[in-house]
C-alpha cells in the first residue's frame, strides 16, 4: 500500500497558473463566497445553517491531517516541510473552533487572517500539481473554503470583527512568525518562507531580498488586514440596505 500511496502522490499533470483549472478554482470560489453565505441566510433553518457550518469547520479541519496522514503511510513525512508552521495548514486546524463551536477570539484573528494570505494563495498558488490530484485539491479547500467559512460567520453567524480585532491579528501573526522562525532554526527548515523565499513566483519576489523581505511583509500585511476590514465593511453596509 505504501508504495501504491508514494506512486499516486508523485504521479501528477503540472499545474499551469491561470490555466483552465486555476480558472475554474477561482470562479467556483467566487461563486460560493457569494452565493452561500446569502442563501444560508435567507433560506435555511437556523439548524441547517448550523449543519452547513459544521460541515465546513470539519472539511477543512481535516484537510491538513489528511494530507499528513496520506505522507505518513507513503514514507514521505519530513519534519521540514509537513508540520503546521504555515499560516494555512494552522488556520485550518483552527477554524472547527469558530465553525463548531463559533468562537469569537478565533474568528477575530483567522478572519484577517485568511482574508489576507489566503486571497494572495489564490492568486499565486504554491502547487505545482493539477486537477484532480489530492494536492490541487487540498490546496483550494485550504483557501478557498476557508474564506468562504470566514464570511460565512460574518453573514450567518452575525460574527464582527473589529479594529480591536485587526491589532489582535496583527500580534498573533508575529507572535505565529516568531514560533516559527524558532522551528525552523531547530529543524534546519523553512516554514513560513522566513529563511528564504519560495522557489515559485510570489508577491515577496516584489518585497527585497532576505531578511528585508520580512520587514517589508509586516507592512504588506498590515495593508492586507486594512482590505481585509474594508471587505467586512461592505458586507455590512450591504446587509444593512438589505
Amino acid at each position: 500500500m505504501r508504495s501504491a500511496i508514494a506512486d499516486y502522490l508523485n504521479t501528477y499533470t503540472p499545474f499551469e497558473l491561470f490555466g483552465p483549472s486555476h480558472w475554474a478554482a477561482i470562479f467556483l470560489f467566487l461563486f460560493l463566497v457569494f452565493w452561500l453565505p446569502w442563501f444560508a441566510k435567507n433560506h435555511l433553518h437556523q439548524k441547517h445553517q448550523k449543519n452547513v457550518g459544521v460541515f465546513l469547520g470539519i472539511l477543512i479541519g481535516i484537510n491538513y491531517p489528511l494530507w499528513v496522514l496520506l505522507e505518513i503511510l507513503a514514507g514521505s513525512f519530513d519534519m521540514t516541510l509537513h508540520l503546521p508552521f504555515q499560516l494555512c495548514r494552522f488556520a485550518n486546524l483552527l477554524l472547527p473552533l469558530v465553525m463548531i463551536k463559533r468562537n469569537f477570539k478565533v474568528f477575530e484573528i483567522l478572519y484577517f487572517w485568511g482574508l489576507s494570505g489566503m486571497l494572495q494563495g489564490m492568486i499565486t498558488p504554491d502547487i505545482v500539481e493539477d486537477f484532480p490530484h489530492f494536492y490541487y485539491i487540498r490546496y483550494f479547500v485550504g483557501h478557498h473554503l476557508l474564506i468562504v467559512s470566514l464570511i460565512y460567520a460574518i453573514v450567518v453567524y452575525d460574527m464582527r470583527p473589529t479594529l480591536t480585532s485587526m491589532k489582535k491579528a496583527f500580534i498573533a501573526l508575529n507572535g505565529f512568525l516568531l514560533i516559527s522562525f524558532i522551528a525552523n532554526m531547530i529543524l534546519d527548515a523553512n516554514y513560513f518562507w522566513i529563511m528564504e523565499k519560495p522557489p515559485m513566483a510570489s508577491l515577496l519576489d516584489f518585497m527585497g531580498p532576505w531578511p528585508w523581505y520580512i520587514l517589508s511583509g509586516e507592512f504588506v500585511a498590515l495593508a492586507h488586514f486594512g482590505f481585509a476590514y474594508f471587505i467586512y465593511l461592505l458586507i455590512e453596509k450591504n446587509r444593512k440596505n438589505d
